[in-house]
């Protein structure tokens, strides 16, 4: 693996997760995909169908402009890290400051961080967007670890 190589595909996968994210999303996902119900659990994965496609898009963007090309197993394997750890941040949904944390509300809290997320309105949009770049991180790695294919 290049460092151009991770580079292209780290910024594709990043600028695609604000886009997903922030435009594509719908408010129907966004306000149901916490929810603890099937509800919640069906939007919460059309949003990661329609955010792994706008990421999906952007790598394929990248390799149309640079000629860089991508093995599409890794790519595949990137993106599927990058949707499955995006689904379980998001059923968190609106949980941030409840008395009984779950899931990653749960290892924000054991890690140090419960009194800024009950103290700071800002704190669990924050580690939500932290956890999902820092996995981001890892999805470009595996994407980017493979030669050239043709």
């Amino acid at each position: 693996m290049t460092a151009t190589r991770f580079a292209a595909v780290y910024a594709a996968l990043v600028a695609a997760h604000e886009v997903a994210d922030h435009w594509v999303q719908i408010d129907a996902h966004a306000t149901v995909k916490g929810q603890p119900d099937r509800e919640g659990a069906v939007a919460c994965a059309k949003h990661c169908l329609t955010y792994t496609a706008t990421q999906a898009a952007a790598l394929a963007a990248v390799q149309r402009a640079t000629g860089m090309r991508l093995s599409w197993k890794r790519a595949a394997l990137g993106l599927a890290i990058s949707a499955g750890t995006h689904y379980i941040a998001d059923r968190q949904g609106g949980h941030w400051r409840d008395e009984e944390p779950r899931g990653i509300v749960r290892l924000a809290a054991a890690t140090g961080h419960a009194g800024w997320l009950k103290r700071d309105p800002n704190a669990g949009y924050l580690m939500d967007q932290a956890w999902h770049k820092g996995w981001i991180f890892v999805a470009a790695l595996v994407a980017a670890s493979a030669g050239e294919t043709r």
